[in-house]
């Protein structure tokens, strides 16, 4: 019976500070964003997680500029201090910057002080970096009781997205991820990829897949925004 009682009253502790919360801020918050909201024509912004990684996401760089366009990087704070160089060459080029936590941790898996100090040092590592960071994307789009309540208290507007292509798996081909944004995409989309994390090399595989994504999308008469524009209006 005590064995029971110790169950049901861990279960009632994760249902109120995961399960509940983490519904709320995905299905009902209007604090919570998920699509461009702004008037636009065929309007569609890129962003970026997990980076920045000297492997990748000066590839990444590269092709943006190559196709004259802007993302948004939504950075883990530890990387962005230990790749200062590629912060520096995305602020100059023009793109976006969001906070994706301190070290990549799921709010799931964090307690309620590993949450607050997730805010409070990872927004102090990118003001270090000459950042000043109004969004934030919580890892895997998760939620604790206190998310939500901290990126409030920091004035930082909540960004997920409304289409992704599991990019990060190991069996997702660029082929693959092309078929699945190219079939997806439409007005006001935001749209999720990574430029470091996952599967070992599956950043290669995003890469090659919006070198030729990205010229078709332009073709169809996209604009791509980032989420400061969107935000500004």
């Amino acid at each position: 019976m005590i064995v029971l009682y110790i169950f049901l009253i861990l279960l009632l502790i994760f249902m109120l500070y995961m399960v509940i919360p983490n519904y709320i801020a995905r299905n009902k918050s209007n604090d919570v964003i998920k699509t461009i909201n702004k008037n636009s024509k065929k309007s569609i912004a890129l962003t970026f997680d997990d980076g920045p990684d000297p492997l990748y996401t000066n590839r990444l760089l590269d092709l943006l500029e190559k196709n004259n366009i802007k993302a948004t990087f939504f950075l883990v704070a530890r990387k962005a201090e230990e790749n200062k160089d590629i912060v520096d060459r995305m602020k100059r080029e023009g793109h976006g910057i969001g906070m994706h936590t301190m070290y990549h941790k799921s709010a799931w898996l964090s307690f309620p002080w590993e949450t607050i100090n997730e805010f409070k040092n990872g927004l102090d590592i990118l003001k270090s970096l000459g950042l000043h960071i109004t969004y934030y994307r919580p890892p895997w789009g998760t939620f604790n009781a206190l998310t939500l309540k901290q990126a409030l208290k920091n004035n930082l507007k909540i960004i997920l997205w409304s289409v992704e292509a599991y990019d990060w798996r190991k069996s997702n081909s660029s082929a693959n991820i092309e078929n699945i944004l190219l079939k997806r995409i439409k007005d006001k989309d935001i749209i999720v990829l990574h430029d470091s994390g996952g599967a070992e090399g599956a950043p290669n595989n995003t890469l090659g897949a919006l070198e030729s994504t990205i010229p078709k999308l332009k073709d169809l008469g996209f604009n791509f925004i980032t989420i400061d524009e969107m935000i500004k209006g």
